[in-house]
């Protein structure tokens, strides 16, 4: 049971703030219906804004003829917890629609926001990187596209591959950054002006904690959990010999760490072996295939244990971050324990700020002692 004694919240109503081109726009919060957020481990992040706009007596309209939300606009939303200020997500305004049906009063703007990824889909660029003379790395082509475009790397950045000799892009430099992350097996996360380019961060620092039936401290409003047992236990395939046509059968075994105390296989059953054989893939050689095999494996066990749920952000008193592992508690010995945030979906409306979630696991058991720092910091209290 983990005891959330140390998380300074302030008991607030959660407030959204958005400026665009670096000035908050108070002026439009009258007219500011909602504002949902998309965020994800696996797509870019996107926004979308809706606002009710009025005509006055000399035909200007408060919206739009305000002229702030345009087409590339820099917009940063946020979420304000008292005088604690957390960020949801920025990027561009991507598209403004204007929507004027019979009924004047019923007339709105909505504006599509997408993260900072969007400004690396706008030129197609023919690029080699590394020569045998001067091979080069992901993490040196991410810092070199990085700068152009005024964006950090994040420094909990992985590697991925080094010496690399001849790596066509022809592509928008996006594009290019998302194959090189599929090719490591790696995320590709853009958050607060830095990239995170690297695998699952299943052991950083978790987030505040999902209280289920916790009484007055209770922030989650709704959780449910599926677990899959439907997901194999290892993933095989056929080794391409260094010369000739021969094959040499290769089995590959997930290695994220757990998520609890016991693993949510199937290795304990008594039943077959419980494996997934990778498609071919042509031209792949045997690093490419193993590489290959280890994703799929890792994909197919950080899915064993599946959640959905909500949360009040005012309670919560954080904007929750996909990408990143976050402690549940109050659901038992079976089902408490570390989960990892696959996606949320926040919601701004006059009822509040509301989260909704998508959380994975690959293992059982309650692991809540075993948050970095907690064990310590109670010991000195108790």
């Amino acid at each position: 049971m983990l005891l959330d004694l140390f998380s300074e919240k302030e008991r607030a109503p959660a407030e959204c703030v958005i400026t665009v081109d670096g000035t908050e726009i108070a002026d439009l919060y009258p007219f500011l219906l909602e504002v949902a957020v998309e965020a994800s481990r696996a797509e870019a992040a996107t926004a979308s804004l809706t606002f009710e706009t009025r005509r006055d007596e000399l035909g200007k309209w408060t919206v739009q003829d305000a002229e702030v939300l345009v087409p590339w606009a820099r917009i940063v939303i946020s979420a304000a917890f008292g005088s604690r200020v957390e960020e949801v997500m920025r990027g561009y305004i991507r598209e403004v629609n204007l929507e004027t049906p019979q009924d004047a009063g019923a007339a709105q703007v909505k504006v599509e926001c997408q993260d900072d990824s969007l400004r690396l889909d706008r030129a197609h660029n023919r690029k080699t990187w590394g020569t045998a003379d001067l091979p080069s790395s992901d993490s040196q082509l991410l810092s070199e596209i990085l700068v152009t475009y005024g964006l950090a790397t994040d420094p909990e950045n992985a590697a991925g591959q080094d010496r690399l000799v001849g790596v066509a892009q022809d592509d928008t430099d996006i594009k290019f950054l998302k194959a090189r992350a599929e090719f490591n097996g790696y995320e590709l996360i853009f958050r607060d002006g830095r990239v995170y380019f690297g695998p699952m961060r299943l052991q950083a620092d978790p987030q505040d904690t999902l209280l289920v039936y916790a009484g007055d401290a209770t922030n989650c409003l709704s959780l449910s959990l599926r677990a899959d047992g439907h997901q194999a236990d290892a993933v095989a395939y056929d080794a391409p010999a260094e010369s000739g046509d021969a094959t040499t059968p290769e089995t590959v075994y997930p290695d994220l760490p757990l998520l609890g105390t016991s693993h949510a296989d199937s290795s304990g059953a008594g039943l077959e072996d419980f494996v997934w054989k990778l498609s071919a893939e042509a031209g792949a050689d045997a690093q490419r295939l193993q590489t290959l095999a280890q994703m799929k494996a890792n994909d197919l066990d950080i899915h064993r244990v599946q959640g959905e749920g909500e949360l009040d952000g005012t309670l919560y008193g954080h904007v929750l971050q996909a990408g990143l592992p976050v402690p549940v508690d109050g659901l038992g010995d079976w089902m408490s324990g570390i989960y990892y945030v696959d996606s949320v979906s926040h919601s701004f409306t006059s009822g509040g700020y509301k989260q909704r979630f998508r959380l994975l696991r690959n293992a059982y058991g309650d692991n809540l002692d075993s948050v970095s720092g907690i064990a310590g910091a109670l010991a000195g209290v108790l």
